[in-house]
């Protein structure tokens, strides 16, 4: 049986969160990370300053107005000069752990080697409201280290929905995280230059992490992630795993989004190449050369798809929706 992906029908009016009208998200709107509250759908994301800089914002619309975005703002400062986080804060994720919500986010710094390996961790911020986090620490609480296949401390970014399992030895409640870890070495091919893959970790109060795994990697042999996976995001339904993420290959020398389906949540398949490319670029506008950082939340029975288009969040972020797959 072939693979079957998500039919996604954009919305007309995307990008639904352009760039906005003040100096913190005035260059970029990325990385989307969607919860509901009631009505309303809180979208954190990344917001860029004129200046280049980049920080975890927050904007709330009505679920059935998703035009008309209240924009809140940054919620946390940057990192002290030197800091794993002093020139950017991006890719959150939110998950409530305990008596907080925790908010996870990759910090990119200033110092050492250029490239993604300035993405030295992921940081946590913690929250009673969801709206005025604290700094657990000014270090990163998981680094880009433990792989065999990758020894040292690679770059590392986050981003995807955190995922409550069973403990198979104890049954208690773990977290399991899914994020991404650059490989890549500098290089004009980009199948080298921009390899990355997609990794998991576990963890039972979300600060402390154990058990790292490599769940999914780059596919020589399939043009669209020939290069990397990234930002994969998991969910569970009645009869299997999904997942949606990115791909980043030599046919559209840049990213696509594309999906994949487990019994286990361990183990991924994506089909023959072709049948598991979700949502590629198109037109003239805001998408042509990229579709990256989905994120998905149930809606109604349906799935709503969250992206970014061209400059990695340069113009905006849109969406898409699809029934619902078992």
């Amino acid at each position: 049986m072939a693979f079957q992906p998500h039919t996604w029908v954009r919305d007309p009016q995307n990008p639904v969160l352009p760039n906005g009208p003040n100096d913190f998200d005035a260059s970029a709107c990325m990385n989307p990370f969607v919860i509901r509250r009631g009505d309303e759908y809180w979208l954190y994301y990344a917001g860029g300053t004129k200046k280049g800089n980049r920080q975890i914002c927050l904007a709330i619309a009505k679920v059935d107005n998703i035009h008309e975005w209240d924009r809140k703002g940054p919620l946390l400062e940057l990192g002290a000069r030197g800091a794993f986080d002093d020139t950017w804060m991006v890719l959150p994720c939110v998950h409530r752990v305990g008596n907080l919500w925790h908010m996870y986010y990759s910090g990119r710094s200033s110092a050492g080697a250029g490239g993604l390996q300035r993405f030295h961790g992921i940081g946590l911020a913690q929250s009673q409201d969801l709206i005025h986090w604290k700094k657990f620490s000014d270090e990163p609480v998981l680094l880009g280290d433990g792989f065999d296949k990758f020894p040292g401390n690679a770059g590392i970014a986050g981003g995807a929905r955190i995922i409550e399992v069973a403990d198979p030895a104890t049954g208690d409640r773990t977290l399991r995280m899914h994020y991404t870890l650059a490989v890549g070495t500098p290089s004009p091919d980009r199948t080298i230059d921009q390899q990355k893959l997609a990794v998991m970790v576990h963890s039972h109060d979300g600060i402390h992490w154990f058990d790292k795994r490599i769940v999914l990697e780059r596919r020589p042999e399939v043009t669209y992630e020939n290069a990397a996976v990234i930002a994969l995001n998991v969910w569970k339904t009645k009869t299997r795993w999904r997942a949606i993420y990115a791909g980043i290959g030599t046919r559209f020398a840049a990213y696509s989004i594309c999906e994949a389906n487990s019994q286990d949540g361990l183990t991924w398949e994506r089909g023959e190449p072709e049948e598991n490319l979700a949502l590629q670029p198109q037109g003239k506008g805001w998408e042509s050369a990229m579709v990256e950082y989905p994120n998905v939340i149930e809606e109604n029975g349906k799935i709503r798809l969250f992206y970014c288009g061209n400059g990695y969040g340069a113009t905006g972020i849109g969406t898409a929706l699809a029934e619902a797959l078992d």
